[in-house]
């Protein structure tokens, strides 16, 4: 029994191939439209399995070449995160057999196509298939996770399990010039796993700003790529609830989502006393620099749509460390203050534990202080500066030209003489 997968993001794909091929049938996939037909009159599958929202020619094109120009009945079975009504009712009177809603389990896309067209009795690896649920997400995530000599904090187990059970998230690790064997721990973790996970190796140690901004960067010239985000190493944020925060997103309008470790009733949130006490401090000059009321900026867990990544990351940050603040500075510059605050949310975490063996020190967190007027003068005070700077010239050059009109010997001002000059 063949089946042809047409979907543009290859995570999903993947999956799908795994999973079908495992159960024992036979599997071609399609990363378009455009692919996808011209499979279809080669492959000739028993069943289409194809999603809706694809650049060029979309999953109703692909439905109504088969039905109208091949004049095809074979069962065509949609898989998709487009959950409109019009465009679910437009599928069915094109002639689809089915229409499944993303989030959905692997489990439940083999019972319905076991029910479409049968189940071809030969499972290649039966009793994987039943170790794990396995969700196919709505959306493809990329996540970043800078690593400096984190090669006695990593918990691979953690990382392998949490993509093998949520299809659709690629995590990126990038090795920022680790002295330490974080490299090859990386790589270990890996094997069996490159296409759900990937190593970004930076030559030398350029701090957690760059680290994360080259990740990023590079994540985002990936089209399949929904969202975007970056996490931390020791995963002080759970990766349950940084898929929360990922939720939030693909649930809103919001451009970018905010974990936040605010105390409060039902939430483990861990920090050491002195680092609460300056943390309180930092938050409130930070507040006043942006001039928004925002709680916890310096969360180590933040997932942005694929255009603020593109849009954000660009350009090097001019602090090492406190690169969460340039990227609402950047945004506020970009939206304006007003608009800007309806583009993000802060999204407070259950569970956020402090990891021994922090790279940011006591005295580190007293030079955040001087590293914000920093930011506050590039992004505010500069600007301002050159604002009065373009002002005063403005009304030097007024002024002389005032003096040109009213002294010059020909009653022309410096201006219009050159202007004839230049004409002639």
């Amino acid at each position: 029994m063949k089946i042809l997968a047409i979907d543009d993001q290859q995570l999903i794909l993947l999956s799908l191939e795994k999973r079908l091929s495992e159960s024992g049938y036979q599997v071609r996939t399609a990363s378009g439209g455009q692919q996808g037909i011209e499979a279809f009159r080669s492959f000739k599958p028993d069943l289409v399995l194809l999603d809706i929202n694809m650049p060029g020619i979309s999953g109703l094109k692909v439905i109504q070449h088969i039905r109208n120009e091949r004049n095809s009945e074979v069962p065509i079975m949609v898989m998709s995160g487009n959950t409109q009504d019009e465009i679910i009712a437009e599928g069915f009177k094109l002639g689809i057999t089915d229409y499944l809603k993303k989030p959905m389990s692997l489990d439940e896309i083999q019972i319905r196509i076991q029910k479409t067209i049968g189940d071809p009795k030969v499972h290649l690896n039966a009793p994987a298939l039943a170790e794990k649920k396995q969700v196919l997400q709505k959306h493809c995530v990329g996540v970043v996770i800078p690593c400096y000599n984190e090669a006695d904090r990593l918990s691979g187990t953690d990382f392998k399990e949490f993509v093998s059970k949520h299809l659709g998230y690629h995590l990126c690790f990038v090795n920022d010039g680790s002295t330490d064997n974080t490299l090859e721990v990386l790589h270990d973790l890996k094997e069996g796993n490159e296409k759900a996970i990937s190593i970004y190796n930076c030559a030398r140690n350029g701090g957690k700003a760059e680290a994360v901004r080259q990740g990023i960067a590079h994540l985002s010239q990936d089209p399949q790529f929904d969202f975007i985000g970056y996490l931390d190493a020791d995963l002080s944020t759970d990766l349950s609830d940084f898929d929360q925060l990922v939720q939030t997103l693909a649930d809103s309008e919001y451009k970018i989502v905010s974990g936040s470790r605010i105390d409060r009733m039902g939430a483990n949130i861990t920090k050491e006393s002195a680092r609460k006490i300056i943390s309180k401090t930092i938050n409130l000059i930070i507040r006043s620099i942006l001039g928004m009321n925002f709680k916890d900026t310096q969360c180590g867990a933040k997932i942005m749509r694929r255009e603020i990544a593109q849009q954000m990351f660009t350009e090097k940050f001019i602090t090492r460390w406190l690169f969460d603040v340039e990227i609402f500075m950047r945004m506020r510059k970009f939206y304006g203050k007003e608009r800007v605050q309806q583009f993000i949310c802060e999204q407070p975490l259950k569970r956020w534990i402090h990891a021994d063996g922090s790279k940011l020190s006591m005295k580190d967190s007293i030079k955040i202080v001087g590293q914000l007027a920093k930011i506050a003068w590039h992004y505010r005070g500069r600007k301002n500066a050159e604002q009065r700077k373009a002002v005063k010239s403005n009304s030097s050059s007024e002024n002389h030209l005032s003096q040109g009109n009213r002294y010059s010997p020909t009653g022309k001002s410096q201006l219009t003489q050159s202007a004839v000059v230049l004409g002639d």
